[in-house]
């Protein structure tokens, strides 16, 4: 594929997508019905599950990058109609994505043919509402089951917050700070922690980086959904680095409430 940088995105998503089955210790059953909920949320075959699933086994990373012409541009779809999608999966989180097709166009919101399957599953994915993540998230209890980890490196969290006003800016006005901090899961051991004078990607990574050169690498990373954390550079760092990359389901606030609490 001609441009590489595409190309480690796309493997990326794809080392994404198979997270879930590459956890130890996982028995046959629980890897068949994963199987089944990663087909049906993503659209994608068994058959195509289980090539990428051989290919990282055999290749790693660098297998799961696309060959040759590489696939075409993502279509896109308009924002208060991806919207009104986000609310019919919201509203009944097992609606399939034909039947979310299907009565946008009923309702005149679609023309028909004008939503690809794909396309739509491919978006809802990105903004939090695939049914896997919809299923994995359906309440708190679960969700703070799921991600109390018992070993030290599991699973890192990490969060942002409003730091104070400091005579930082230009010629010493008064400017705002931001705190990254980045805590492991099981010990609530603060691994890292910064203030910087923006709010952009670029400070979760250097936190991140900072983390890592001090603890080593985690299993995991759980996030919440903030722009800063849902980048691909993070997604790429993530999948060639071996660490599950995790994301808070929309609106749940308090399954990153370990964060808070550890840096207050």
């Amino acid at each position: 594929m001609k441009d590489q940088r595409k190309a480690e995105e796309i493997a990326a998503e794809r080392v994404q997508l198979l997270s879930p089955l590459l956890t130890e210790g996982l028995d046959p059953a629980k890897a068949r019905e994963l199987k089944y909920q990663l087909c049906l949320a993503h659209g994608i075959s068994e058959r195509t599950l289980r090539r990428y699933l051989e290919t990282y086994h055999q290749k790693g990373f660098e297998g799961l990058k696309p060959q040759g012409k590489g696939r075409k541009p993502t279509e896109t779809i308009a924002p208060e109609l991806l919207e009104q999608a986000i609310l019919l999966r919201r509203e009944v989180p097992r609606r399939s994505i034909a039947q979310i097709i299907q009565i946008l166009e009923w309702e005149g919101k679609a023309n028909p043919g004008e939503l690809k399957r794909s396309t739509l599953q491919e978006k809802l994915t990105e903004r939090g509402y695939s049914t896997r993540q919809m299923r994995m998230y359906a309440s708190t209890d679960i969700a703070s089951r799921r991600f109390q980890k018992r070993h030290r490196n599991q699973l890192w969290q990490s969060d942002i917050k409003f730091g104070p006003y400091l005579p930082i800016g230009l010629k010493g006005s008064m400017k705002q700070v931001y705190l990254v901090t980045f805590i492991d899961d099981a010990t609530r051991h603060v691994l890292h922690g910064a203030f910087y004078p923006t709010l952009d990607q670029m400070i979760v990574e250097d936190c991140f980086r900072m983390a890592i050169q001090k603890w080593g690498l985690p299993q995991g990373v759980f996030f919440d959904n903030g722009k800063q954390y849902r980048t691909k550079a993070m997604s790429r760092t993530c999948s060639k680095l071996g660490i599950r990359l995790l994301y808070a389901r929309p609106y749940a606030a308090e399954s990153k409430g370990y964060v808070k609490t550890s840096v207050m």
